[in-house]
Formats: C-alpha cells, structure tokens, sequence
C-alpha cells in the first residue's frame, strides 16, 4: 500500500541537509519528490564516506526520490522549473533570502504558474535583520541560539557544541511537519500558502519547551542559567558506562534499595524530588561512587528488575544489534544499484493503514531528467534542446 502522501509531488530545490533530510522524510511516506540539482550536484555527493562514487550523506538524506540536473543559469533553466512547478503541490527551497527573486523563481513567479502550491523557504536566520544574508552552517546556529551555552552545562561554563549538526536535522523534522500541515489546510480551504522557516526559529522555539525557564516569566528572568549539574547521567561502571535516570519517589526507592544503600533513602538532602534535584551533584556522585563496583550487564540484571530506569551506553557499532534496534526494526537493509547493500534508519512514524515503502534508494545525479521532462509534457526534440544548451544533464534515456 502506499504511503500517507502518495499523489502529492514536492518540487525540491533545496541542498545539504536542512532541506533535502526534510523532503525525504516526505518522499518516505509516498510524495514524489523531484529533486533539482545544480549540474554538478548537491554539495553532499562530494561529502564524507563514498562508496562506488556515492557518499553516505547523500545517500540517507535523499532516497526515494528522482533527480533531475538543471543550470539556473543556462538559458531555459528557470522555465523548464517553472514548467516542473506547474504540476507540483510543493516547491521548497533553501538558498539564502532573496537569491530566488533574483533568478526569477521567487514565490510569485511560481504562484503564477502554479496558483494554489505550498511554497517553502528554509534559510539560516529569517528574511529580516542583520544577519539575514549570512551564510550559515550548523555550529553558527547553535552557537546564536544559545544552544551551545545549554551543552556547556551553564553560563558559567565552556560553551559546547553537541557533535550532531542538530539545527539542520531539526529544521527538516520542523519543515516536513509544517509542509504537511499547509498540504491539509489547503485540502480544507483550497487556498496554497508561504511557510517561511529558519533554522534558528526551530532551534530556540525547541529549547524553549525544557531549557528557557528562566526567560520564562517576563519581568522575572534569571540573569546566569546556574548549572543543572557538573555530571552527566552518564555513570562509569567496571567496564563501560551506563546511563540511570531517576525522577520520582518510588523510583529513588527503588534504585537506593537495589545498590545496597537504604540509607539514602532517609538522607535529608534527598527526601524528595526538589531536594534531589537541588543537591544533584551530591546525589549524583553518590550514584557514580556506587556503580563502579559493577559492570554494566551486572547493574542491568539488577536495577531493570527493581524498576530503575536505566540503559548501556553503546557505540554506534553496537546500537544497530541491540535487541531492543532490532526488536522494533528502526534499522533496515536494501540495495543500492550502484552504492550496493545499505543498512539506514527507516522514517521513524509508523502508520498501520498507509505503510511508507522504500520505492527505491536515492538517485544518481540527473538519473531521471528525460522521464520527468517528458511527464512534463516535452517532446524528445524540446529535451535534445535543452541538453544541446545545457540546461540539463544527466544520462539519456
């Protein structure tokens, strides 16, 4: 069966992985996402670990779509996408503010073509202010954010950056829900809209919900965000590490009861749930001092059976066996004609009526330029005419 959003097509201009990570994601659950490149490719074929000429990135930001290669610049290229966006729902794009006016593909240059689409801008920081025109990458964001201040543990401490590029990802997360949502609000109204997302807007409205307490309550703020804590929950054991989180009574309980420390139970300093938390360095060097008695597979066989929640810290290495990987399938295996067998992470929302399939891997660049033309009503000659100017590339059919 096929996915949620089959019978929607996503004209997808956008690069790296702050767009491309977020059409996937849509691509998954059945859109037919259009992938338009620049004629030497997205910037992510050249990146990181490559196998058969095909990077890792690109591979798992981009599958389940068709690509087409089109120079903007070259005559023809700006019309041949207006023509594409002509038969689309959604046309997103992630060049900075202003470039796609400039090239003549700006959102009422679509809307002219193609009334009611979803047109979707991804930028850095937002259309206005100074920092608009920026360029942008990942640690600048979480650098501007506050996020890195929040990883460095308070305002006190080293900033640090987490070794994720978590505002792209999060901005294509937020993108794909909010495409979705315009897709469904114009099913009801039959009206297209501009969403407008930047990546900074996703990252402080995600902070926001845990870490911004103390900007909170206007009049009120909190002048230094004093650390949480100078310990991670995670735990040195015998041989390894392992992460134990405990939040409520019965669970304190439970976790003093099974290291063998009734005691602490009683401690003043821990007796309830504001108590722990404001004496967490202490409580928390306790916890450490016990659990290097062990190794880790023995405090699991101790503390799940008590109730305590708690995990192994594994490599990435050993993440993909774990039981609990395998058990709920996150992980799959498919071939790839040219990058052969890939092991990926499957879209994360499972739905029990409109099963997401993978239709096929990510493609190569322009390996599908002369079936979308000619869907797009071109004839062979019109496409032997582009190609001849270089508008386009990519294998002949």
């Amino acid at each position: 069966m096929a996915g949620p959003l089959s019978g929607f097509r996503i004209l997808d201009l956008s690069a790296v992985i702050s767009g491309p990570f977020g059409t996937m994601i849509l691509a998954d659950q059945g859109a037919d996402v259009i992938k338009v490149e620049p004629v030497n490719g997205d910037f992510t074929r050249a990146a990181g670990n490559q196998m058969n000429g095909m990077s890792a990135s690109f591979l798992n930001n981009n599958r389940n779509k068709r690509s087409i290669a089109v120079d903007l610049k070259a005559p023809g290229g700006v019309d041949l996408v207006k023509r594409l966006a002509k038969d689309c729902d959604v046309f997103v794009q992630n060049f900075r503010p202003g470039v796609m006016e400039r090239l003549g593909l700006g959102e009422d240059d679509i809307r002219a073509v193609c009334p009611d689409i979803i047109y979707v801008s991804l930028s850095g920081f937002g259309e206005k202010g100074p920092f608009a025109g920026k360029p942008v990458y990942d640690p600048i964001i979480q650098a501007l954010s506050g996020l890195a201040s929040v990883q460095g543990g308070s305002d006190q401490e080293r900033p640090r950056l987490l070794r994720t590029i978590l505002p792209d990802k999060l901005t294509a997360i937020t993108a794909s829900q909010a495409i979705t949502a315009a897709l469904l609000a114009r099913t009801r109204t039959g009206q297209g809209q501009h969403v407008r997302l930047s990546m900074l807007d996703a990252v402080v409205a995600f902070l926001w919900s845990s870490d911004m307490g103390g900007q909170t309550y206007v009049g009120h703020d909190v002048s230094q965000q004093r650390a949480a804590s100078f310990i991670d929950l995670i735990y040195e054991t015998r041989d390894g590490f392992m992460s134990v989180a405990v939040m409520t009574n019965p669970q304190w309980k439970a976790l003093a009861e099974a290291t063998g420390h009734p005691e602490w139970i009683d401690d003043p300093r821990f007796a309830t749930t504001a108590l722990r938390d404001l004496n967490i360095n202490e409580r928390l060097a306790l916890i450490q001092s016990v659990l290097l008695d062990r190794t880790t597979d023995e405090w699991m066989a101790v503390l799940e059976p008590a109730g305590v929640p708690c995990a192994p810290v594994l490599h990435r290495k050993d993440m993909i066996h774990h039981p609990q990987v395998l058990a709920s399938g996150i992980v799959t295996e498919n071939h790839h004609p040219v990058a052969g067998p890939l092991r990926q992470a499957r879209n994360a929302a499972r739905f029990s009526e409109t099963v997401p399939e993978h239709r096929h891997g990510a493609p190569l660049l322009g390996e599908h330029t002369d079936e979308i033309l000619r869907e797009a009503g071109l004839s062979d000659a019109e496409i032997a005419d582009l190609r001849q100017q270089g508008a386009v590339s990519g294998p002949a059919d």
